[in-house]
C-alpha cells in the first residue's frame, strides 16, 4: 500500500482573507489569558439586543406548519419574489428578473460566478466589504480597488475608478450605504458612475443591505431607478433592516434592457438551480418584512442615532483619532492620526484593552492612511467603556 500524502489545497484559496472574522483570533488569545473582551467587530444586531421582529419569526414557523418544508422554487417562493418585485417598483426599478438567496452574499456569489472569468476584473470600493474580494480570490479574477474620498464623506472618487478601468474589466461594485464608512452616495455621484459604466459597457451591482438605516434623513437612491437600459443587479436581505441575519434570506434583482442581461441572468439561474434553493419555510417571512409592520425601524434608526452620535464624539475627542460621521448602517471608520500600521495597532489595542475592532485595511488597500471599524450596535454604557479604554490607550501609547 503506498504511503498517504497530505491534502493540499487548492491555489485559489491562498489569497481569501475576511478580516472581520479573522480579528478574532487575536481576541481569542486575550480570553484565552483570562482577559475580558467589547466585541465591536461584527455587524449582527441580534448579537446586541436588536430583537428580529415577532411576524417574520411567526411567518417562518406558520410556513413550516404548512409544510412548506420540501424544496422550493429555485428562483423563490411566488409570495416572495412578488412581495420584492412590489418594493423594487416603488423605488422606481423595473426587475427583469428575482432570484432568492441564502443571505444576500449567495447572491452575489451568483452575480460575480456568472460573470467572470480567471484574469478579468471587478472594480470594487475601498474600503469596501471584503466579501467581494474574497470571491473574486476565489473565482481567479481581480478585485480592482477604488477610492472612496474621506475629503468627501467617503463618497467615490469618479476619476480614480475610471483609471482603473481595462479591456478586462467587466463590472463596477457599489455598496451604498457603505461598509464600512456608512457614506451614503448622491444622486450626482450615482449619475457619474452610470455614466461611466455606459461609456465602457459595465455592469453595475448595487450592494443596499443597508438602505433602511439611513440615519441623518438622507434620502437613499437605489442606482437601477435612475436608468431603466443600463444593466443593474441590486443586491439585498432580511440581515440588516430586518434584524434577521441568522435567517440568512436575500435576493438579487437583475434590471436593464431584456436583451443586454438576458444571457447572463439565465447564468445565473443555472447556478441558483444547482444548488436547488434556499431556506423555503424562511421565505414566507420576505412578504412580511416588506408589506407588514415596519415599527421596529423607526426604533432602531433612534437607537442608532444616539449611539452613531455619542460614537462620534467621543471619538472626536480622543488626541490621535479623527472620525467622519457616518450617514447610514452601524459602523464608523476611524482614521489614526499617528504614524502606524493598522493591524499591528488592532491587535495591540485588543491585547491591552480588550476592544475588539477590525483593522482598516482588511477592507481594501485604500485609503493608505491608517483606519479602524467598529460597530456601534452595542448600548452606550458599553461604547463608553469601550472608548474610555481606546482613550487611555491613546494617552499611554501616543
Amino acid at each position: 500500500m503506498s504511503e498517504l500524502k497530505k491534502i493540499s489545497p487548492s491555489r485559489r484559496t491562498e489569497h481569501i482573507e475576511y478580516a472581520i472574522r479573522d480579528i478574532l483570533q487575536e481576541a481569542n488569545r486575550r480570553k484565552d489569558r483570562g482577559g475580558d473582551l467589547i466585541y465591536l467587530n461584527i455587524g449582527d444586531p441580534v448579537l446586541y439586543g436588536f430583537n428580529t421582529p415577532r411576524h417574520l419569526m411567526d411567518a417562518a414557523y406558520e410556513a413550516m406548519l404548512q409544510h412548506h418544508t420540501n424544496y422550493s422554487a429555485s428562483e423563490g417562493v411566488p409570495e416572495a419574489v412578488e412581495a420584492i418585485r412590489k418594493e423594487a417598483r416603488a423605488k422606481g426599478i423595473e426587475p427583469y428578473e428575482i432570484l432568492v438567496t441564502t443571505g444576500a452574499s449567495e447572491a452575489i456569489d451568483f452575480a460575480l460566478s456568472a460573470l467572470v472569468n480567471k484574469g478579468e476584473n471587478v472594480l470594487v470600493p475601498s474600503p469596501g466589504y471584503p466579501l467581494y474580494n474574497a470571491l473574486l480570490s476565489r473565482l481567479i479574477g481581480e478585485a480592482r480597488p477604488y477610492l472612496l474620498d474621506e475629503e468627501k464623506e467617503w463618497q467615490p472618487d469618479i476619476g480614480h475608478m475610471e483609471s482603473q478601468i481595462d479591456e478586462k474589466t467587466r463590472a463596477i461594485v457599489l455598496i451604498n450605504p457603505n461598509n464600512p464608512t456608512g457614506a451614503v452616495y448622491s444622486r450626482e455621484t450615482l449619475q457619474q458612475v452610470l455614466e461611466l459604466a455606459r461609456r465602457y459597457n459595465l455592469l453595475i451591482m448595487s450592494d443596499e443591505i443597508y438602505e433602511k438605516l439611513i440615519l441623518n434623513g438622507k434620502e437613499h437612491i437605489s442606482i437601477a431607478s435612475l436608468d431603466k437600459e443600463m444593466p443593474i443587479i441590486t443586491f439585498n436581505g432580511l440581515s440588516k433592516s430586518y434584524l434577521a441575519p441568522g435567517f440568512r434570506i436575500g435576493w438579487s434583482i437583475v434590471s436593464g434592457a431584456p436583451e443586454l442581461v438576458e444571457d447572463y441572468t439565465e447564468a445565473m439561474r443555472k447556478l441558483a438551480r444547482a444548488r436547488l434553493c434556499a431556506s423555503h419555510p424562511k421565505q414566507f417571512a420576505i412578504p412580511v418584512a416588506l408589506n407588514g409592520n415596519q415599527a421596529h425601524l423607526k426604533e432602531t434608526r433612534q437607537k442608532l442615532r444616539s449611539r452613531r452620535d455619542l460614537t462620534v464624539n467621543r471619538l472626536n475627542a480622543i488626541p490621535g483619532i479623527c472620525c467622519q460621521e457616518p450617514e447610514g448602517a452601524f459602523y464608523a471608520f476611524p482614521r489614526i492620526k499617528r504614524p502606524v500600521n493598522d493591524e499591528e495597532f488592532v491587535k495591540k489595542l485588543i491585547r491591552e484593552t480588550g476592544v475588539v475592532v477590525v483593522h482598516g485595511s482588511g477592507f481594501g488597500k485604500l485609503p493608505e492612511t491608517p483606519h479602524f471599524r467598529l460597530v456601534f450596535l452595542p448600548e452606550e454604557s458599553v461604547l463608553n467603556e469601550a472608548y474610555d479604554r481606546l482613550e487611555d490607550f491613546m494617552k499611554r501609547n501616543f
